[in-house]
């Protein structure tokens, strides 16, 4: 342990409830996405199915194509940009969502958002399984007449959960085979839908319901669709590539910039596109159901198997992954990486997820107010407070600076709640005003009230002279978190002197 890393509290014993293998900060040697990995898996990312009901939301509202594929381009770059400045938490200290969300909530604290976020992901891993489950079904009632979508379901939960348990690589592999069959289906639906409207003399582009949906509304629930991510991104970018010693921000996150400012909105905005489309010339959104009314035989049989590639590869990382990690964080150390896969799976099909997609938009209403306050309190936390430094071994000790008022830090929770109070009063303009009262209600408790009574080390321990600016960095130090089981203690370990016995996780 170097001179920069804080003793363990007398009498405390190593490990306890806050450690678990899978949520331990990952390691510089550990992070196998490549810069073309995370672009695969955020162009499998990008086939969520309320994209597709976006887009024919949008010109059924009244709104051109054309602003309809503008509008949903400009919302994802908004919330690309939160995005990124949560991802560096991952990028910075290989810190999952949850584990970090001790600094601001307390190492109890923790569990009111991140459970929170947890069941969000599970819901929408049920839904998307569900969506995949109705495309097996209709492949296989076309061949054989046999038709039973529960049966499915059930086979393709577990193909997932089997998957996911497998580890990182396992979701990054998968992304790199779904992503070209993803485009290939989105390019086919467009030049058959296009060929379809030529025939019937439509003209898209010009295309106008009579609605009533305002430019702002549109902007605003689009936001909706990626906030939840936007707050657990760690829990990917920790497994990104990165580059030791970097402390340029751009640079050291150049992988997820990447990504999050090209391949997301512009995979978004096509996305809507489709649907739009779809919408426009067959008054039908789903994907699944234009396929099965516009296709037979072999092409059919082709495009279902995509879809279900589409459904798989999105559910794994936006979905599981973040599951998964919030519940272990919660029942550590007695939930493993791979029961808490499978826990992902049973509380997604606890929710009945083909009940939950007749009321898609009241549930995505609802839980934006939400996410938006995690987001404004993790921003102003990590970027204002704290500038991006973590006491890192004190996120996993109980009696550590993060114990707060016995393990609850009171200024997040009323923050949090009192943003997302007032977003539930405005569900359609929730994460623009969830953020921003959560981010200033937070800085404001925080510097009148908490920090006068429970000293953060990391804060101002770069101020003054003789302040060691590297003391609380990870990454942009050249250095990795590494716990030794044995002793319970924390060390920093240089890049090059990490041990490569200890590179291989459960979740890698």
């Amino acid at each position: 342990m170097d001179a920069s890393t804080p003793p363990r509290a007398a009498g405390e014993r190593p490990g306890g409830h806050l450690l678990e293998e899978s949520i331990l900060p990952t390691w510089l040697n550990q992070r196998p996405i490549s810069l073309w990995g995370f672009i695969w898996i955020w162009v499998g990312l990008a086939v969520v199915i309320v994209t597709f009901q976006y887009g024919a939301n949008g010109v059924e509202g009244g709104i051109p194509l054309p602003l309809v594929m503008l509008t949903v381009f400009a919302a994802t770059m908004a919330l690309s940009v939160i995005m990124t400045m949560t991802a560096d938490i991952g990028t910075e200290h290989g810190l999952s969502f949850a584990v970090y969300l001790r600094a601001p909530f307390g190492t109890v604290g923790t569990h009111f958002p991140s459970v929170s976020r947890g069941i969000v992901a599970a819901c929408w891993f049920g839904i998307q399984t569900y969506l995949g489950a109705l495309a097996v079904n209709g492949l296989v009632e076309y061949w054989t007449g046999f038709s039973s979508w529960p049966l499915w379901y059930a086979v393709f939960l577990a193909v997932q959960i089997a998957n996911v348990a497998l580890g990182i690589k396992a979701v990054e592999r998968l992304a790199s085979i779904a992503a070209p069959c993803i485009l290939a289906i989105s390019v086919w639906m467009y030049f058959t839908l296009d060929g379809i409207a030529d025939l019937e003399g439509t003209n898209i582009w010009t295309f106008a319901a009579e609605g009533d949906t305002t430019l702002v509304a549109f902007f605003l629930v689009n936001m909706v669709v990626w906030a939840p991510l936007a707050v657990d991104i760690p829990n990917i970018t920790r497994f990104a590539a990165t580059f030791p010693g970097e402390r340029r921000f751009l640079r050291r996150n150049r992988n997820i910039v990447a990504a999050q400012f090209v391949v997301l909105p512009l995979m978004q905005a096509w996305i809507a596109f489709i649907g739009a489309v779809s919408f426009i010339v067959t008054g039908v959104w789903n994907p699944i159901e234009v396929i099965q009314g516009q296709s037979t035989g072999f092409v059919l049989g082709v495009l279902l198997v995509m879809i279900v590639l589409a459904q798989w590869s999105t559910n794994t990382a936006a979905n599981v992954v973040p599951a998964a990690l919030n519940f272990i964080n919660a029942a550590a150390p007695h939930l493993s990486y791979r029961m808490g896969v499978v826990l992902a799976g049973a509380v997604g099909t606890a929710v009945m997820p083909w009940l939950l997609l007749d009321n898609l938009f009241t549930f995505l209403g609802y839980y934006g107010g939400f996410i938006a306050g995690i987001a404004g309190i993790m921003i102003a936390d990590y970027f204002v407070l704290r500038r991006r430094r973590l006491n890192v071994p004190d996120l996993y000790r109980a009696d550590g600076q993060y114990r707060y008022l016995r393990g609850i830090n009171p200024a997040a929770l009323i923050a949090w709640l009192a943003a997302s109070g007032l977003a539930l009063l405005w569900p359609e303009y929730a994460y623009v005003i969830g953020f921003p009262v959560a981010f200033a209600a937070y800085l404001v408790l925080m510097k009148a009230w908490i920090l006068r009574r429970f000293p953060q080390a990391e804060i101002g321990a770069a101020d003054g002279p003789g302040g060691d600016r590297d003391a609380y960095l990870g990454t942009s130090a050249g250095v990795s978190w590494v716990h030794d089981a044995r002793s319970g203690e924390f060390s920093r370990v240089a890049a090059a002197d990490l041990p490569e016995r200890d590179a291989s996780r459960s979740d890698i």
